[in-house]
């Protein structure tokens, strides 16, 4: 289980909907228009924290349908509480400061960043970039459009 994933910066992120706090149903939408299954979840908001519940084939659809929500203008918080049914059961991910080099990791990304520059500080390797281009598809269509405060995954060293 991921638990609760604070983004922090409730006001950068994609506009989703009309008003200042997408909708449940804005927000499935979403998911299913960046290309992630929305079948079988359950998502509620109250204020800017989004708490999705239901079953994922994998960790890594686990986390970025985490990540997608959590990116979108008005959330601040993901609580996930969604449960991976699938084969495919990665490690638990952790808080940022305890995760191994073995396991998925997240990065908010400041202002200067690039997926190069990013690559480089975690992986020692600024051409390693595609990995996490590929890890955060379909969320990212274009590996030079990213933007302060957008979190991403960083997959492990491998």
């Amino acid at each position: 289980m991921m638990g609760l994933f604070d983004f922090f910066r409730r006001d950068h992120g994609e506009k989703v909907g009309d008003s200042d706090t997408p909708t449940a149903e804005q927000l499935k939408s979403h998911l299913s228009q960046v290309g992630l299954p929305t079948n079988g979840l359950d998502i509620q908001v109250a204020d800017d924290t989004v708490t999705v519940r239901g079953s994922t084939a994998s960790q890594e659809e686990k986390e970025k349908i985490a990540v997608a929500l959590g990116n979108v203008k008005g959330v601040s918080r993901v609580d996930d509480q969604t449960a991976v049914t699938g084969g495919a059961q990665d490690q638990p991910t952790m808080p940022p400061q305890e995760q191994p080099a073995s396991q998925t990791r997240f990065h908010t990304v400041e202002k200067g960043d690039t997926l190069s520059a990013i690559a480089k500080k975690v992986y020692g390797d600024p051409n390693r970039y595609a990995a996490i281009f590929e890890a955060n598809k379909p969320m990212l269509k274009d590996p030079d459009k990213i933007y302060p405060g957008q979190v991403l995954r960083i997959p492990p060293q491998g």
